[in-house]
C-alpha cells in the first residue's frame, strides 16, 4: 500500500509543473496596467515650464512639478548623473530634434512608478502628433563591443568630442531606466536616417532597464550596439521598424516582453520584431571579439489585424556569426517566424547557434526559411524535430490573449496563463 500510494504522490505532483509552462508574457496580474499608455495622440500634456538645452556637466534632478522642453541635442557629461522624478514629462522639441545623450561614464536615474510613470513625449498638440516628432535617448556605457579599437561613434550627428562608447567593463552601470514611456520619437536626420526611441551603445549589465514602454518610433523601439544586458518588461507598440535591434556583439537575455506590431506602421525596408546581426560591416569587426547572442525568453510578438494586409514580414531576422535563442514565447500574424540570412546556410555549425524552444505559433505563414530558397527544405527538417516543441494554431487574437482591444485596457497574456489555470 505504501509504495502504490507514494507513486500517485509523485504523478500528482509532476501534473502541475507541466501546466505551468507559460508560453508568452507572464504574470499573476496584468504588468501592463496603469503606466502603460497605448493611445498617446490623444493624451493632454502640460506646456513646458522649463527648457533642458545645452551640455550638463553636473549632477541635475527634473521634478514632476515641471514640464521640460528637450531642446537640440543635451549631453550628459563629466560622469554627472541626471535624476527624474515619478511623474515627470519631458516634450521634445521637432524643430530642433530635441534629443537626451548620456555619455560614457554617466548615468540616467529615470526610476518611475506604476502609477506615476516618467514620460517622455512630442512636444506636438493633440492630433498633430507623429512617429519622429523629435529625437530619442541615447545611453553610451562603458561595456565592450566588437568593433576594432574597442570603441564605436554612433551615426547621429553627434559632437564625437563626447558620443563615443564602448570598453571593457561587462558590468558598468549606466542607470536605470523603469516605468518609462517613450513616445513618437525617431526624428530623420538624412534621407537613410532615423534616431531610435532607446539607443544604447556599450552599456553594461549594471544597468537596469524594465518596464520601458517605446510607442510610434519612426525607426527602431529598442537597438543595442555591443555591451552586455539584461532586459525584462519591455514594451514595443508600432514602431516604424525594428522592435528590438542588436548588432556589435551585443550580450542579452529579454525576458517578459512585447513587440505589437500594426501592419500599417511598418517600412518597406523590412520591420520585423527582432533584427539580430553582429556586426554592421565586416571590415569593422574584431571578430576575435564575441558574436552577438540574443536569448529571448517569453516573448509575445503579435501582429494586431487579423489579417496578413499591409506590410507584415517575418517576426525575427537572423544574419550570419549570430546567436540567437527564443523560448516558451507566442509569434502571431506574421508571414513566417524566422528567416536565416542567405549566409547561414543549413551547416549544422551555424545551425546550432540558433534554437526556438516552446513556442506557439498562431496565424503564421511558416516557421524558419533561408534567404536562399533552396535551403527550405532541410530547414523544414530542422525545426520539425521533436527538439523544438513547437505548436502551430490558427486562433483569433481574442481567443488567445485575454484582452488584446487596445482600445480598451490590454492583457495580452495568453488564455494558458497561470492566472487561468489555477482558476479552474
Amino acid at each position: 500500500m505504501k509504495k502504490k500510494l507514494f507513486v500517485v504522490i509523485i504523478t500528482l505532483f509532476i501534473i502541475p509543473l507541466n501546466a505551468q509552462q507559460i508560453k508568452g508574457i507572464t504574470g499573476e496580474t496584468n504588468w501592463l496596467t496603469n503606466w502603460t499608455n497605448f493611445k498617446p495622440a490623444t493624451t493632454e500634456y502640460s506646456e513646458p515650464t522649463q527648457i533642458l538645452a545645452g551640455t550638463i556637466n553636473s549632477d541635475l534632478r527634473l521634478t514632476k512639478n515641471n514640464i521640460y522642453l528637450l531642446t537640440g541635442t543635451v549631453y550628459i557629461t563629466n560622469k554627472a548623473v541626471l535624476t527624474i522624478e515619478p511623474g515627470t514629462v519631458i516634450r521634445g522639441d521637432k524643430e530642433t530634434c530635441g534629443t537626451l545623450v548620456i555619455t560614457k561614464g554617466c548615468k540616467i536615474m529615470a526610476e518611475g512608478t506604476a502609477t506615476n510613470p516618467i514620460v517622455f513625449t512630442s512636444n506636438k498638440n493633440i492630433s498633430e502628433r507623429r512617429p519622429g516628432d523629435w529625437g530619442g535617448i541615447l545611453i553610451l556605457g562603458e561595456a565592450p563591443i566588437n568593433k576594432i579599437g574597442g570603441t564605436g561613434f554612433l551615426d547621429f550627428n553627434l559632437d564625437p568630442a563626447v558620443s563615443y562608447y564602448g570598453g571593457q567593463d561587462p558590468n558598468s552601470n549606466s542607470g536605470i531606466l523603469k516605468y518609462v514611456r517613450i513616445e513618437f520619437s525617431g526624428h530623420k536626420i538624412n534621407m537613410l536616417k532615423e534616431l531610435n526611441g532607446l539607443s544604447m551603445a556599450g552599456v553594461g549589465k549594471g544597468t537596469k532597464i524594465d518596464f520601458v514602454q517605446i510607442s510610434f518610433s519612426n525607426d527602431d523601439s529598442f537597438e543595442c550596439y555591443g555591451g552586455d544586458v539584461n532586459f525584462s518588461n519591455l514594451i514595443s507598440f508600432r514602431a516604424t521598424d525594428d522592435d528590438f535591434d542588436f548588432t556589435q556583439g551585443v550580450q542579452c537575455t529579454i525576458s517578459n516582453s512585447i513587440a505589437i506590431r500594426n501592419p500599417y506602421s511598418s517600412d518597406f525596408s523590412g520591420s520585423r520584431c527582432f533584427e539580430i546581426d553582429s556586426y554592421d560591416k565586416a571590415e569593422n569587426a574584431d571578430l576575435t571579439k564575441k558574436l552577438t547572442k540574443i536569448t529571448a525568453n517569453n516573448m509575445t510578438l503579435i501582429n494586431t489585424e487579423d489579417n496578413s494586409q499591409g506590410l507584415v514580414r517575418e517576426a525575427v531576422y537572423v544574419k550570419d556569426k549570430s546567436y540567437f535563442n527564443i523560448n516558451n514565447s507566442v509569434i502571431d500574424g506574421f508571414s513566417s517566424c524566422v528567416l536565416l540570412e542567405n549566409k547561414i546556410g543549413s551547416l549544422p555549425a551555424n545551425l546550432a547557434k540558433i534554437n526556438i524552444q516552446g513556442l506557439q505559433i498562431n496565424r503564421c505563414g511558416g516557421i524558419v526559411f533561408s534567404e536562399n530558397a533552396e535551403l527550405n527544405p532541410e530547414l523544414n527538417k530542422w525545426y520539425n524535430s521533436d527538439t523544438f516543441s513547437l505548436e502551430s494554431t490558427k486562433l483569433s487574437n481574442i481567443e488567445l490573449f485575454l484582452q488584446p482591444d487596445i482600445k480598451k485596457a490590454p492583457d495580452f497574456r495568453t488564455r494558458n496563463s497561470s492566472q487561468l489555470v489555477s482558476s479552474k
